[in-house]
């Protein structure tokens, strides 16, 4: 493991960094305090992979102690689940400032380093074409992060993505339905088995035709925690309500 390395920002204090094996990796807390996480641990619990966390012994004021550091794959991660206004900001000055200035095989790139680079024009130019490529390999991982973060979004659990919808009012029980159309729960369910748009499975739960269920119906997973029951329920869409709505005027 090589020596801590110290970067200031005016704007976002101080940032360590570390390289362990050839990587760089900073200490979590300091980045998820810079990007205005109030909870820097449960931040990085949260949003970083446990892949791209783990725990290294630091010198503190306090004497050496156990820190979580990220690598920069944690550290996009962070960047890009972070609500700070000047996130932007920070991921600029770090891919531009600093990880330019760890060299991925060649250390820190320390006084002696850089005397070196002077007189001799070949590691300058080693150099220079290392960190053309360490800018390079930032740039692909921090697009490869801003995909995940995305897809993340997109293929949340089916349970989540059914109860905001539950609780937005997009999608309502039949019960509620019946209520919001003015008619009585039994009535509703009977139009709804007797024009095909629902039937009776074995144990007697409406599930809906598949040859009928064209956007108007969406089935959500459920499980009870306290009696560990578990099966599914029918839910209407804002399109099956107004259908229903129209039919019933």
């Amino acid at each position: 493991m090589n020596n801590i390395e110290l970067f200031k920002n005016e704007s976002f204090g101080e940032i360590r960094t570390l390289l362990i094996d050839d990587e760089v990796w900073f200490v979590g807390k300091d980045v998820a305090e810079a990007l205005g996480y109030v909870e820097p641990r449960s931040a990085i619990s949260k949003k970083v992979d446990e892949e791209d966390r783990g725990v290294a012994k630091m010198e503190t004021p306090s004497g050496k102690q156990d820190m979580t550091i990220i690598n920069e794959s944690g550290l996009y991660s962070l960047i890009l689940s972070s609500k700070l206004p000047q996130a932007k900001e920070f991921k600029r000055w770090v891919t531009d400032e600093v990880l330019p200035t760890i060299r991925k095989h060649g250390g820190y790139l320390t006084p002696q380093k850089i005397e070196e680079a002077l007189l001799n024009p070949d590691t300058l130019i080693q150099l220079a074409t290392t960190l053309k490529e360490e800018q390079e390999k930032n740039k692909k991982l921090l697009i490869k992060n801003s995909e995940l973060t995305v897809d993340n979004q997109i293929m949340r659990p089916k349970a989540d993505y059914f109860d905001e919808l539950v609780d937005r009012n997009l999608l309502t029980n039949i019960r509620e339905t019946a209520k919001q159309l003015g008619i009585k729960e039994k009535e509703f369910i009977n139009f709804l088995l007797s024009k095909k748009y629902l039937y009776r499975d074995k144990r007697g739960k409406l599930i809906p035709y598949a040859d009928k269920n064209n956007g108007l119906f969406e089935l959500k997973e459920c499980f009870n925690e306290k009696t560990k029951w578990a099966g599914t329920q029918t839910l209407i869409t804002p399109k099956g309500r107004e259908t229903f709505r129209l039919l019933f005027i």
